[in-house]
């Protein structure tokens, strides 16, 4: 007599090994936390995807941390200052997000009551919220079935379907197959366990395939090296641009700082003065773009990498009178200068002109 064997359906599997192996994320409600009738809120479930955009869950921690304390919810984010906000978010770059960010809490909290939409269409149409981010908060905060799909979720999918093509072509292919494999039951669930499977088990080099609740469908898998999953195109050379950075001290020790404009790269940052570079154009990088006159001493270079070039800043360092700089900025004392809000690349120009500036002094 023959008896038909039916598998369990992926997703099952999934579940059950989230189950049993999920993270534990400060701004996620585990699956022993639902049994307890804990839901998801969606302010977190915002605020930590933005977060995560580009940068990694352990650097995203301490951030969260942070904002979360300081702005519990999304109403008291929308009534905070914008230079609060850009100061606790500095470090974590792609400062855009951390403009959109307010902007998408005075949104919620002034033209919805504080209350997040729970439709992707509804998200979409906030402030820095594209497709991944409403797919992800729908799914995880409101439980929508909803195909979420990031990096980790992009090389689970090239993996167990054997995608040959590249990235960033096969992402409309990669996103049907994860909406046909969504179930309707625990859509948020299935988000949260595949991108834990491609951060701890599908990772980008050794994964460990023994240990994943797909490795009985997985298409590559024994026919081919998963580590050359998912497929790339070529990358493009990122451009080299040129610049300059000046550091000026006065007798107290305290350091010369200015803000960039509201719009475009670093907008809304601090910095200290510089040579007009961008993103496609180089700025001067001798003495001719300083602030104002002074005994300027090259200090070195500083080489900072954003998504789609490079920089290179010479860096100049003086010691002057307090009432020797022109235009617009003030004096910040060296003792409270990592309260700024100054992007990585600014706090490397002055740490190459002053070495000691971002040490924290040991108490007596």
């Amino acid at each position: 007599m023959t008896q038909s064997h039916r598998t369990a359906a992926p997703a099952d599997l999934l579940l059950a090994w989230y189950d049993r192996h999920h993270r534990d994320l400060p701004w996620r409600v585990s699956p022993p936390m639902a049994a307890r009738g804990i839901a998801p809120d969606p302010y977190r479930i915002w605020l930590s995807e933005v977060m995560l955009q580009q940068t990694t869950v352990q650097a995203v921690k301490s951030y969260f941390a942070l904002f979360t304390a300081r702005w519990p919810t999304v109403t008291e984010l929308a009534k905070a200052d914008n230079e609060d906000v850009m100061k606790s978010w500095a470090g974590l770059g792609y400062y855009a997000r951390a403009r959109n960010l307010k902007k998408c809490a005075e949104a919620v909290a002034f033209e919805h009551g504080g209350v997040f939409p729970d439709t992707e269409e509804g998200l979409k149409a906030l402030p820095g919220i594209g497709d991944y981010t409403a797919a992800a908060i729908a799914a995880i905060a409101f439980n929508r079935k909803s195909a979420v799909l990031d990096g980790n979720v992009e090389r689970v999918v090239s993996r167990l379907h054997a995608i040959e093509t590249p990235l960033p072509a096969a992402k409309p292919e990669m996103r049907a197959l994860v909406a046909e494999m969504t179930p309707e039951d625990r859509p948020g669930d299935f988000a949260q366990a595949m991108m834990d499977l491609g951060a701890t088990i599908c990772t980008p080099r050794r994964p460990a395939c023994a240990l994943c609740p797909f490795n009985s469908d997985c298409r590559v898998l024994g026919r081919d090296d998963p580590e050359l999953y998912p497929r790339k195109a070529a990358k493009k050379e990122k451009p080299v641009r040129l610049g300059a950075a000046f550091v000026a001290e006065d007798e107290t020790g305290a350091v010369f700082l200015r803000k960039r404009g509201e719009s475009g790269l670093l907008g809304g940052m601090t910095e200290v003065p510089g040579s007009a570079w961008t993103a496609r154009i180089d700025g001067e990088t001798d003495i001719s773009a300083a602030p104002f006159s002074a005994d300027w001493q090259a200090c070195g270079t500083v080489v900072h990498v954003f998504t789609h070039f490079e920089l290179r800043l010479s860096v100049y360092r003086s010691v002057v009178p307090r009432d020797a700089q022109a235009g617009a900025g003030w004096w910040q004392p060296k003792e409270t200068l990592d309260g700024e809000a100054l992007p990585t690349v600014m706090k490397k120009a002055i740490t190459q002109a002053i070495p000691d500036a971002f040490q924290k002094k040991r108490k007596a």
